[in-house]
């Protein structure tokens, strides 16, 4: 379980996520992006639920644990993202 003292001696997630948008913008070209919040939500939940239940070996209930969600909101997810 990731603990408040070893998640700081990782690169912290939003380095990454800040690094992923950053690469999305250059990918643009100096367009314009509209609803952009929206856009990186919808982008993210189904790599973040696929990752997640790799990680946790396909134990949904660890799935859900791990994602701070009760199992049948997973499996909600999982079944609108077509991963079950």
């Amino acid at each position: 379980m990731m603990t408040a003292k070893n998640y700081t001696e990782k690169t912290p997630l939003h380095v990454h996520v800040e690094q992923a948008v950053q690469q999305y913008f250059d990918s643009l070209d100096g367009e314009d992006a509209d609803n952009l919040y929206e856009i990186f939500l919808a982008e993210l939940e189904r790599p973040l639920l696929t990752a997640t239940l790799k990680y946790a070996r396909g134990n949904q209930s660890k799935t859900a644990q791990l994602l701070g969600l009760n199992r049948g909101t997973l499996r909600t997810k999982l079944k609108a993202h077509g991963l079950l």
